[in-house]
């Protein structure tokens, strides 16, 4: 499936947080959400990105925004690394993949000349009407969480 597009509808999801609470898409409309897809728990990449999202959460709160990880691994996975990195936002499984499939961010991955299938680091803002504002596709994360930090608050103004 096509990665989604700025202006698209989001599609409606209900995952498990390493809670073990149902998160719904459909109940966090009238909110901005920032919905980031990643490879795989407590990997170096992957561990940089939560942490920034974890150092900005209160600041994206305070622009208006929730923010959740998705990956593949499952809820056990995510309790040992949102306690291991004291992360403050959900983690949702999606182990079935079915939610990185609707989003488009299950792609061929090329590394070192060896193709293979998974997530590609993506993240989408979804705004109050539950279309996307926003698409950061092929993540880099160095800077990743600042950017979607300036961009949520240009959604909001006045926030």
């Amino acid at each position: 499936m096509a990665q989604l597009e700025v202006g698209q509808m989001a599609p409606l999801f209900t995952l498990p947080d390493q809670s073990g609470q149902e998160v719904s898409l459909e109940s966090l409309r009238g909110q901005v959400v920032v919905l980031y897809f990643y490879p795989k728990d407590d990997t170096p990449g992957c561990t940089k990105e939560a942490c920034s999202f974890r150092d900005l959460n209160r600041e994206l709160k305070d622009a208006g925004a929730v923010v959740f990880g998705v990956s593949k691994d499952s809820v056990k996975s995510h309790v040992k690394f949102a306690q291991k990195y004291e992360l403050n936002f959900p983690l949702l499984a999606d182990e079935d993949a079915s939610v990185c499939e609707a989003y488009g961010v299950i792609q061929d991955k090329n590394m070192y000349g060896r193709v293979t299938r998974g997530i590609v680091r993506t993240t989408f803002v979804i705004g109050q009407d539950g279309r996307v504002a926003k698409v950061y596709p092929k993540v880099k994360v160095d800077g990743h969480a600042d950017a979607v930090l300036a961009d949520v608050r240009a959604l909001a103004p006045g926030v």
